[in-house]
């Protein structure tokens, strides 16, 4: 509870470098904060250091899910780090560690039928566990956790299309390769909606396959942006 406490001093008292980009941009530099849930509430904020440089963070109810990065703004695009901890629904589990960008086609021109599309590459490492479940003649099924190590590349799409009366379509997808043959992928579809300048919802469903683990989602999120 501390943990969330401070996070929403630290993002009430920062400043904010807000601009007119749409608010589900993934190279906005913004202070925020914002609520969601999907089987769980989770606490998730940012803090706009300057105008080119940000902090995030993300954190569930009970804490077992985490994600703490920054971003860099450049011209072309912007430069992510992420330190995260995820769950699966099988019981597995994975720290990770990315340094990747999103690179606005919209720069080079690039907006077909009005959709802003946001390639995104990079660099992971991941570190955790994967379930495995066995039969046994006198235990019946047994699950045991399998420790695993891999890094390698990702590449991903984000896309928005902007709709009347302030919403907006999203759309998110991608996968991953890396060392001992490992592999996952990403997909999931969303509505926004902007109520005003400084509020959102959004509404989204997701679904995640890789080594680690199998996940699939439906919530829904609010966020604050303060000018």
């Amino acid at each position: 509870m501390s943990i969330r406490i401070a996070l929403l001093i630290c993002l009430v008292a920062a400043p904010s470098w807000a601009d007119q980009k749409h608010q589900e941009d993934p190279t906005k530099i913004v202070t925020k904060i914002g609520v969601g849930y999907n089987d769980e509430f989770s606490l998730s904020g940012s803090i706009g250091l300057d105008a080119t440089r940000m902090l995030n963070a993300r954190i569930n109810e009970d804490a077992s899910e985490w994600r703490l990065g920054g971003s860099w703004l450049f011209e072309l695009g912007i430069l992510n780090f992420n330190f995260s901890r995820s769950e699966y629904d099988d019981g597995g589990s994975k720290n990770n560690y990315s340094l990747g960008t999103y690179v606005p086609l919209s720069t080079f021109g690039i907006e077909p039928y009005g959709w802003m599309i946001f390639p995104m590459a990079g660099y992971s490492y991941n570190d955790g566990e994967f379930a495995t479940t066995t039969s046994d003649p006198n235990l019946g099924l047994e699950t045991t956790y399998i420790p695993n190590t891999s890094q390698g590349a990702y590449l991903g799409f984000f896309t928005i299309k902007p709709l009347a009366h302030e919403f907006s379509l999203m759309s998110f997808g991608g996968a991953s390769k890396g060392t001992d043959n490992y592999g996952g992928y990403w997909l999931g579809a969303g509505l926004s909606y902007k109520i005003n300048t400084n509020q959102s919802v959004n509404g989204y469903g997701f679904v995640s396959d890789d080594d680690f683990g199998r996940k699939q989602k439906i919530g829904l999120s609010y966020s604050y942006q303060f000018n």
